[in-house]
């Protein structure tokens, strides 16, 4: 039988922090990371699978713009599923004011930045070069 955290991964699934014991225990325990748009708590455990909450306060804006960057956000991590290195972690994302204005290619790159720093995505492979060490 194959684990869940296996399926979500083939199915691109993302599996949600849904309870407040929840979102604290990640508050209190995790260690964080932060760029000028948002912030990463994150907490790697020993089961559970990849869980991420997503936390977009008022100082963001109306619900509508809140609503908006909470699902881009959700959208970055569900395509950076299949590049995550740790098995099982709690990560929440906190939005900060300026993210309102930030458009989709930025979040991606502020998420994916964050995920990295914390050593939770795959490192990308430098691309092709000459001898001289330029790119091809």
């Amino acid at each position: 039988m194959i684990g869940a955290t296996v399926l979500e991964k083939i199915n691109n699934k993302l599996v949600t922090l849904k309870k407040n014991k929840e979102f604290t225990f990640v508050y209190h325990r995790g260690k964080s990371c932060a760029t000028r748009r948002m912030v990463l708590i994150y907490f790697k455990n020993r089961y559970g699978g990849i869980r991420s909450g997503f936390s977009v306060s008022k100082k963001v804006g109306k619900a509508v713009a809140r609503n908006k960057v909470r699902r881009r956000m959700k959208e970055c991590m569900r395509e950076m599923l299949g590049e995550m290195t740790a098995q099982n972690a709690n990560l929440i994302f906190v939005a900060r004011a300026c993210i309102a204005e930030a458009t989709y290619s930025e979040i991606r790159k502020d998420m994916r930045y964050l995920l990295k720093k914390a050593g939770l995505l795959v490192p990308e492979k430098p691309g092709p070069t000459t001898g001289s060490g330029q790119l091809v």
